[in-house]
């Protein structure tokens, strides 16, 4: 299941880049769509781009494609959508759409293939899935590179360096000259990172504080490494003991923080014991 998942990650980076020659293409032409569209493969994208392939140059009717929930407007789109379409950019805006097509069909036939080997793992990944963050997708990749087993893994500690998602050691005379993450296993350590920049926008969840407490002093990356370290961290320990995931809050740095009351009943003794002038 490795190698499916492995290859599976692989095909959606190849499918990434094709949408960036795609709208290289496009801008080659003047065609500003991505300032209009968030994704210009959705619906409304993909509707344009076969439209302009088909031969349609009018910027009025490319943007009457547009679905209705499309937040930018008719004359921003048609704006967007001036430009020169000639036959070479046809020709390279039809042979990327077939490349993404068939990593999408790629893509789906890995998925099928990782779901009917899933069933050993499936616990476990049913508990992954209660992490903030983990997904259907990222939940076997993390299952298949570290496995059920915790056993070889005297602490969790251990895992977390094996992975990478730590400082490496680089210090003399107790000075340290670099806090880069150290070598490990790059899989895991791309798949925690994606799930913890998922994660941090969970409002009112430890790892949505974490991430802001160590952004405001240390940066976005070096924040989303450490969310990803207590991802790993968590994971760890549930496969272990077989629980589901449990959040600590979102405050519970405030509540760590947070001097402790003094008891009544101490305070009663205290009054007590203090002789009257």
């Amino acid at each position: 299941m490795r190698t499916l998942l492995r290859t599976r990650k692989q095909r959606v980076r190849e499918r990434a880049s094709h949408v960036q020659r795609l709208q290289k293409t496009l801008e080659s032409a003047n065609i500003k769509l991505d300032s209009v569209i968030s994704d210009i493969m959705g619906r409304s994208g993909r509707a344009m781009i076969e439209a302009m392939i088909a031969g349609e140059t009018d910027a009025g009717k490319l943007a009457a494609l547009a679905d209705r929930r499309i937040k930018a407007s008719a004359e921003e789109l048609e704006q967007a959508l001036l430009g020169r379409i000639v036959k070479h950019h046809r020709f390279m805006l039809r042979l990327h759409l077939r490349q993404i097509d068939a990593i999408d069909a790629a893509v789906a036939s890995l998925d099928e293939e990782v779901e009917a080997n899933l069933t050993p793992f499936r616990q476990g990944v049913q508990l992954l899935k209660t992490i903030p963050g983990v997904n259907d997708v990222a939940a076997p990749s993390i299952l298949a590179e570290i496995g059920c087993d915790m056993g070889r893994f005297p602490t969790d500690d251990h895992l977390i360096s094996w992975t990478g998602i730590c400082p490496r050691s680089d210090g003399s005379a107790g000075k340290r000259r670099s806090t880069r993450m150290k070598q490990g296993a790059p899989w895991l350590k791309v798949t925690l990172i994606e799930c913890a920049w998922a994660a941090k926008r969970k409002k009112g969840s430890y790892l949505h504080a974490q991430f802001n407490r160590i952004c405001a002093r240390r940066g976005p990356k070096k924040a989303v490494g450490a969310v990803a370290a207590s991802i790993l961290r968590a994971a760890y320990h549930m496969l272990k003991n077989t629980v589901p995931y449990q959040d600590l809050g979102g405050d519970y740095f405030i509540r760590r923080n947070k001097p402790p009351t003094p008891d009544a009943s101490s305070e009663a003794s205290k009054t007590s014991a203090t002789p009257c002038s």
